[in-house]
């Protein structure tokens, strides 16, 4: 800075010389100036530097571009009321082979703090049509919102801003467009699931494919009526919030009718208070429906501790102890399923395990004789009871099944019809299955 205030007084003619800067050096230019006091030379000199880097940033930033040609918005059609359509005509300086990128900022009031929103390049289309469009997302309903764009080259100025003349509304559609097929969806799928349980009151038979871990409810209960030892029922560890204590609940309803009918007797351990009420309501109904109210003991339904490893080292000792004949896991289970599946297998009991929790599953199926997998656990109220109503839900929702399954091959075949054979229209249908259809 000291060197650059001596450049200018000495141009000037304020001083004789330039004056050195800290370091007492002058700047490499000032040698080539003479020493004498003529002020007019010196003046043209230092002009002629500044008109030399003048041109010189003048060429290396590009001119600002024109500013669109107009700017509209409006409220976008058929959404939820957070969108705004901003439509923008194209810069007289835009073309197909120089494309322009537009900047949108948007702001509360006619003349407040606007904040940019984003930008859009305009495509061969955009020309066609001569304007361009932005949606404006994030948009706060029946509130006004004002919009300013300039048109920027890339890498380059701005132009000057244009903005809307009137305020834009965010408003809410009675239909939301985008959920378009999530409703043909819904309706597809809810009318096979009322046509198959119609179908299913009118006696049409409904196939379902045979469970094996179902099946065999019937002889592990039979080899325990004939040991003289009990079977145990395991609801899982979680409350009756939880959906798998749900079903796990439906299936022993089966076990405690097949156990009545044998003679036999049901232990059933809980974790939770409300488990063991549900369980006892459960079990009593059960021994009704056998007609063998009498043998119906309550205390076989007990509740033990919610500590998780509390709660399974009671199990272990009491397994080891009575030696089960048979041993049912239905419910939720966590980092306890092994070693029940474990000791259950080292005292020969017939096992039997049901859950959803995919972490789980394979200790179930390496140490347990049946398994039931995900979605056979939560079919088994329908295949066990028979009942129509629960058999047409469970057929109907196969055709949701198949639904996802075709968009599924669907999708896969665009996608690898785009990769491979490079076809900008199947690209498109990939974009607008993922986008639209499954948004």
């Amino acid at each position: 800075m000291d060197g650059i205030r001596s450049m200018i007084a000495w141009t000037t003619g304020q001083v004789a010389s330039p004056r050195p800067n800290r370091a007492g050096n002058l700047p490499s230019f000032y040698f080539f100036l003479p020493s004498s006091r003529c002020a007019p030379l010196r003046l043209c000199v230092f002009a002629s530097i500044l008109l030399f880097f003048s041109i010189t940033a003048a060429v290396a930033q590009p001119a600002a571009p024109a500013p669109p040609a107009r700017v509209a918005a409006e409220n976008h059609p058929w959404d939820d009321g957070t969108r705004i359509d901003v439509r923008i005509g194209l810069s007289p300086d835009d073309a197909p082979d120089a494309p322009l990128q537009y900047i949108i900022r948007r702001a509360g009031e006619p003349a407040g703090l606007y904040e940019e929103i984003g930008f859009v390049e305009s495509d061969e289309k955009d020309h066609a049509r001569g304007r361009i469009e932005f949606v404006a997302e994030k948009s706060e309903r029946n509130e006004p919102y004002w919009f300013r764009v300039a048109a920027r080259r890339p890498g380059g100025t701005e132009s000057a801003f244009v903005q809307t003349a009137q305020p834009a509304f965010a408003r809410r559609a009675w239909f939301d467009g985008l959920r378009f097929w999530s409703a043909v969806i819904l309706v597809v799928v809810c009318g096979a699931i009322v046509g198959c349980i119609f179908a299913a009151r009118h006696g049409l038979p409904l196939r379902i494919r045979r469970i094996a871990g179902l099946e065999v409810v019937e002889e592990a209960v039979g080899r325990a009526t004939e040991t003289g030892r009990a079977c145990l029922f395991v609801p899982g560890i979680q409350d009756m919030n939880e959906i798998q204590t749900i079903a796990g609940l439906t299936v022993l309803s089966r076990v405690a009718e097949v156990t009545a009918e044998y003679g036999s007797r049901i232990e059933v351990p809980t974790a939770r208070s409300l488990v063991m009420t549900a369980g006892r309501e459960t079990v009593q109904s059960a021994f009704l429906a056998a007609g063998r109210p009498d043998a119906y003991n309550e205390d076989d339904v007990y509740y033990v501790t919610d500590e998780q490893f509390g709660y399974v080292a009671y199990l272990s000792g009491w397994m080891v102890r009575e030696k089960p004949a048979a041993c049912f896991y239905m419910g939720a289970f966590y980092a306890e399923s092994l070693i029940l599946a474990e000791t259950g297998n080292s005292i020969g009991a017939i096992q039997v395990a049901g859950t959803a929790e995919p972490s789980q599953l394979p200790f179930f199926v390496a140490a347990c004789d049946y398994t039931l997998i995900g979605e056979e656990f939560f079919a088994a109220s329908a295949y066990l009871s028979g009942d129509p109503d629960q058999l047409g839900t469970l057929k109907g929702q196969d055709v949701g099944k198949v639904i996802v399954a075709v968009l599924l091959v669907v999708g896969c075949g665009l996608a690898t019809l785009a990769a491979v054979g490079d076809a900008a229209w199947a690209g498109e249908a990939v974009e607008y299955l993922r986008e639209v259809v499954l948004k």
